[in-house]
């Protein structure tokens, strides 16, 4: 009986030691500047299924100063520390914080005479379980891909870019071939050229969410996409099915519109 309670102590004292390491973690903080605004970008952010925590700031020190004071900083408390960068248009300082797997960095910018600079935390021993994309697709012909995910606003929200090596068209097709597949629904496609460049976004819903793609030609053969998944039916992640039918209503007397104006115009 005392062997069992002992075991069940000795249980109980390393799930205490385990919850404990779980909190100091989630406690762990931003790299910060002294005398200068953070402001946080999202909060929780899964980029290629690692955590990460960022926030900017800005200063009118030099970005040599800056660099030095994170240099000084993370060195004299014993943290390996690495300097990259020219010191007069870009600088990055990072250093590992062993013990508790996790790296610590600063990207410093030059921007309109003031130091611009981003804090990242991001922990090297834990990835985020694997999601279903929903309707993120992914698209034959692609070079590189990198997902980010926000869970700081009801619905949550995923974001995914991708460089596809095939034509505005044919990605387009691609798109929205395999957000049907999926049960999505056209509410709106809109074309336009900026700066030269040919452009889509696409519009697709279904119950409870949305996604929203971005087709931005590079070249001939190279298309830039970007697309926004939320769990909900509107980008405020307020759940609103009539919201999505009335947009879609509208696109579709508009495509109605142009069809019979382009009709009467071929009318001799």
């Amino acid at each position: 009986m005392q062997s069992t309670a002992s075991r069940a102590l000795a249980r109980l004292v390393v799930l205490g030691v385990m919850l404990m390491a779980v909190v100091a973690r989630a406690e762990q903080e931003l790299p910060v500047y002294p005398g200068a605004v953070h402001t946080r970008i999202g909060k929780d952010l899964i980029i290629s299924g690692e955590y990460y925590r960022l926030a900017y700031f800005t200063t009118d020190d030099s970005m040599e100063k800056v660099a030095d004071y994170f240099v000084k900083h993370w060195r004299s408390q014993g943290y390996p520390t690495v300097v990259e960068g020219d010191m007069v248009q870009e600088a990055v300082v990072s250093a590992l914080f062993t013990r508790e797997g996790l790296q610590r960095g600063v990207v410093l910018r030059k921007h309109l005479g003031k130091t611009v600079g981003f804090s990242a935390l991001r922990d090297l021993w834990v990835r985020a379980p694997r999601k279903k994309d929903g309707g993120l697709v992914k698209l034959e012909g692609t070079l590189f891909s990198q997902d980010i995910t926000t869970r700081d606003d009801p619905g949550g929200s995923q974001h995914r870019s991708s460089l596809v090596n095939a034509p505005l068209v044919s990605v387009r097709d691609q798109v929205t071939q395999e957000l049907t597949r999926q049960g999505f629904a056209m509410v709106r496609q809109t074309g336009a050229t900026l700066g030269g460049e040919e452009r889509f976004t696409l519009e697709h819903a279904r119950k409870g969410e949305q996604v929203v793609t971005t087709l931005s030609r590079v070249d001939a053969e190279t298309t830039a996409v970007l697309q926004m998944w939320v769990g909900s039916d509107r980008p405020d992640a307020m759940p609103n099915d009539e919201a999505v039918r009335q947009s879609r209503q509208d696109w579709e007397r508009e495509q109605k519109a142009k069809k019979e104006a382009a009709a009467q115009g071929a009318t001799p």
